[in-house]
């Protein structure tokens, strides 16, 4: 197996899409901003190129096992302190960008390319609603009704 002018594009692509991802997360000041996530686009990415492209190999093992890691990588982002839980948009960050790194390597470049458009959004918009929804919180007489 050759690296090939595809597998370059697939690399290029994971390194653009989950440096939106990261930039966003950076800007917000998050613990993981642009590098690791486009580190963790482009690793997956390059896992998933490998596993397509071993003759002895089935694919989805090696996938399997890049979610596997992943998680382990967004559990240890999750923070259990005395007030609360903190971390979950991170986790969940990192795993959505594990997967459009490995749909980049699989050469789904509209799926890679929907997710992180959709990914961005919930990352900027959602913040906006949930403070709108709990500027607004239900009183009990609203909550009867």
């Amino acid at each position: 197996m050759q690296f090939n002018l595809s597998d370059a594009v697939s690399l290029l692509l994971a390194v653009v899409l989950g440096g939106f991802i990261g930039a966003e997360r950076e800007y917000r000041g998050k613990a993981a901003g642009l590098r690791t996530n486009i580190l963790i686009c482009l690793g997956s990415c390059v896992f998933t190129i490998i596993s397509t492209s071993l003759n002895s190999s089935e694919p989805a093992r090696i996938a399997a096992q890049v979610v596997t890691g992943i998680g382990f990588i967004g559990a240890g982002a999750i923070i259990h302190s005395g007030i609360g839980i903190h971390g979950l948009t991170t986790a969940a960050g990192i795993w959505i960008v594990a997967s459009i790194g490995m749909a980049c390597g699989s050469r789904m470049y509209l799926l890679a390319a929907a997710s992180t458009i959709l990914s961005l959004v919930v990352l900027l918009v959602l913040p906006w609603l949930e403070r709108q929804i709990s500027k607004n919180p239900p009183t009990e007489q609203n909550h009867l009704n």
